[in-house]
């Protein structure tokens, strides 16, 4: 089967999106890439992603097609605009002039800039995880296209809510590579802590011919007069570094 230039280009987008388990994953530069496929399959003059948490925009990323143009009319929608209506609504907002949407007062600043920059249309579809808003999809276009009925079955609509989801899908599957591997980092160090505090007990217990509860209880107490962490004590036990002397309480002492 003979596969369009199209048909290609999408699904090299679609790797893409899902290649997101990595420790050197870029946001910015991943949502960036998106938009830029966006532009390419559907021969707009821009486009970018607004990522929004609590109906409030936290972050903008945008095709290097036309940046500056893309970024300016993203940064005007705080004040109200496609993507903000798609994410409230979790649907798309079909492809509309943005002459006739200026005349009738519709996102009035969005409007007048995408004007002053010479854009015709656009439409919004939302990037969403099941039901979970992540945020919006904007299309910036030359032409309005050929009207279709519904309009949020427009072919550029549909085609851009598959780029969305599957952005969507590649951010909640780093976030949670990023939480997992937090977690296992965290493991790692807890077990190897644990594993210093036992060798450094074994040793004090050894010298000081005591047991290994009592060798741990004088490392807390000289680790809390000190305001050190029991870890760091027994490091420098291991290498060393402390006079175990002094830990123990002084000269000649016991282990309090």
């Amino acid at each position: 089967m003979h596969l369009s230039t199209r048909e290609s280009l999408l699904a090299s987008a679609l790797i893409e999106a899902s290649d997101t388990l990595s420790d050197s994953f870029d946001t910015e530069r991943y949502l960036q890439g998106m938009s830029d496929h966006c532009v390419e399959l559907l021969g707009a003059r821009t486009a970018g992603i607004m990522l929004i948490e609590g109906g409030e925009p936290v972050s903008l990323a945008v095709s290097s097609r036309q940046r500056e143009v893309a970024l300016d009319l993203l940064a005007v929608q705080h004040l109200g605009g496609p993507c903000l209506d798609s994410y409230g609504t979790g649907r798309p907002v079909a492809p509309v002039s943005i002459s006739v949407a200026h005349a009738t007062a519709r996102w009035p600043d969005f409007t007048e800039r995408a004007l002053r920059h010479g854009i015709a249309a656009t439409f919004a579809v939302p990037l969403r995880h099941r039901e979970t808003p992540l945020g919006a999809l904007n299309v910036l276009l030359p032409a309005l296209p050929e009207r279709t009925s519904p309009p949020e079955e427009h072919g550029s609509v549909r085609l851009a809510q598959v780029l969305a989801d599957a952005t969507a899908v590649g951010l909640r599957n780093h976030r949670m590579y990023a939480r997992y591997r937090t977690l296992a980092g965290q493991l790692q160090g807890a077990l190897a802590s644990r594993v210093r505090i036992e060798q450094a007990k074994g040793m004090l217990a050894e010298r000081w011919n005591t047991g290994a509860d009592q060798a741990f209880h004088t490392m807390r107490q000289y680790a809390r007069r000190r305001q050190l962490p029991v870890d760091q004590v027994a490091t420098a036990v291991i290498d060393g570094s402390v006079d175990v002397e002094e830990l123990r309480g002084g000269p000649g002492g016991r282990p309090s």
